[in-house]
Formats: C-alpha cells, structure tokens, sequence
C-alpha cells in the first residue's frame, strides 16, 4: 500500500526507459522499444511506477515516454516522481530551494499529463542534511492545495521520517537498500513496517555499482547459488530476498529491456526459504 493507494508489490523504475546507463553516462534508448516496455508492464500487473523530470538523457525523458505509452491512464495506475534534484538542459545537476519545489511539481505534471501527482517523494541529497523541514512543508502545502495526493521521503535516516512525520503524513520511504545492506538500512526497514510506512528500496539489482548497474560484489557467490537452486537469475533472488523482508516492502526494477521485464515480475512469484533468506542476509566475509 502507498497511503490509501493498493499496489501490486512489483512496481517498474523509469530511470532505465532513457539509455543503457542512467542519464547520460550510456546510449540513449529506441524510443519505440521504451514504449513497448511500458505497455507490457502494465499487461503484466505493474500499477506502481517510479519515475522523475531529472531522468532524461540526451535524446529521451522518462516522464515524456510514460505518457505517451500510457496516456489516458488506467484508473489503478499509481505514477510516483520526485523533486529537489534537478538537471537543466545540459544535464548539468543542481538543487532546489523551497521556493522553488512548486516549480518542480509543475514540470512533473506537465511532463506526465496529470493534474495532479499521486505521490511524490522528497529526494534528500546524499550529503549530510540535518533538516528536511522546509522542503517537506512545502509539499505539505501542494498537498493541501491539491497538487500532490501523497508524500513520501528518499535517501532518507529515522531522523528524517519522524521530522516529516511531525508536518504531513509519509506514505513511503524510498532508499538504497539490497543485499549486504547496513545495520542502519534494516533498521529503518523495520521502523517503516511498524508504522505502516511503504519501504520502497532502490539500487536492490545494482548494489554497489549504483547507477552504472551491477556490480560484481563478495556477496555474488551466495546468490549464484541460491539462484541455480531455483533455477533463476540473480536479479529475481535479490529481488525476491528483498520482498521476504516484509509485506510492506515494493520494489521498482528498472529496465528498458522487454525480456528482464517479465524477468523482473517473474521475481515475485519466487519463494525463498527462511534458511536462504538468512544465508543472503548474513555478512559477507571481510564486511565490518
């Protein structure tokens, strides 16, 4: 569930609809073939998507692509973006201030077609920020005026869920978090289960390697076995270790390539026992 929003637990992230790599560090996409993927998700079942202005690469925007595969919406399809980052038309990144998230708000909802957005998260940068205050209160204020039908947070710690918490209700907590993740990460994984707060991870196939893709990491040599087991690819075991931990867990693969697609959604479907859920989940030999 985000808020009063009932969404299948698999949802599709944009950022890959653009290129081969993320923003500008790859090729750009066959716009044709992103607009086959977006149609066939949602022939699959996925009614959550995850998407922002800043994904765009030189030749193709994420947002621009959603709506024209899927504008008129179907009524259950549930469009998350997010603001405070932005990129002007060199790619070039830079940051918003209060005053100007409303702006923000507005390229979404131009870029989508929408008349309003169904959730937007706040994207905290990945510096140390004490506060989200001021930027939350204001999407706290498009919210009231109508703009906005849910608030989430992104990037975010404890401290930040309670301080947005304090303003306007959090529907969703989405963070960097897969296999091998910290202390901290489960923690706050478990927090947003007791409050009935969505944990919407990213980077879950990437890991380490982030926006670049996969990385090889000390925990690969687990989850091939695990995944030769199930007679499945890693990506669906670390997908699938990320749905065990919790029913209020989504996860927003992204893909612009048709075949991991129903790769992606075949995910939910595989069942991990306990022991191999605990085997992933513990250290790696090295880790501190």
């Amino acid at each position: 569930m985000l808020g009063d929003l009932e969404v299948n637990r698999i949802g599709l992230g944009a950022m890959r609809l653009t290129g081969d790599a993320a923003f500008d560090l790859g090729r750009p996409s066959d716009r044709e073939r992103s607009i086959r993927v977006l149609r066939r998700a949602v022939e699959l079942g996925v009614d959550h998507i995850d998407t922002a202005a800043f994904y765009f690469s030189s030749l193709r925007s994420a947002n621009e692509l959603i709506n024209t595969a899927l504008s008129p919406y179907p009524d259950d399809l549930v469009i998350a973006t997010k603001v405070w980052p932005g990129r002007d038309s060199s790619g070039e990144w830079w940051w918003a201030t209060p005053a100007q998230l409303r702006g923000q708000v507005e390229e979404n909802l131009r870029q989508l077609g929408r008349d309003h957005l169904d959730l937007v998260n706040l994207r905290i940068p990945r510096r140390r920020v004490d506060s989200i205050g001021e930027h939350f209160a204001v999407l706290a204020d498009l919210r009231d005026a109508g703009l906005i039908r849910h608030l989430g947070i992104s990037n975010a710690t404890a401290d930040h869920l309670a301080e947005a918490q304090a303003i306007a209700p959090v529907v969703c907590v989405q963070n960097e978090y897969g296999i091998g993740a910290p202390s901290e990460a489960q923690a706050l994984l478990r927090t947003c289960g007791e409050q009935g707060v969505a944990f919407v991870p990213f980077f879950t196939i990437a890991g380490r390697g982030r926006e670049a893709g996969a990385a090889v990491t000390g925990e690969d040599t687990r989850v091939r076995a695990v995944a030769r087991a199930h007679g499945a690819t890693t990506a669906q075991v670390r997908l699938a270790w990320a749905l065990h931990q919790g029913q209020h867990v989504l996860v927003i693969p992204g893909t612009g390539d048709p075949d991991h697609l129903v790769e992606n959604i075949a995910a939910g479907s595989l069942r991990l026992s306990d022991e191999e859920v605990a085997h992933l989940s513990s250290p790696t030999p090295g880790d501190r």
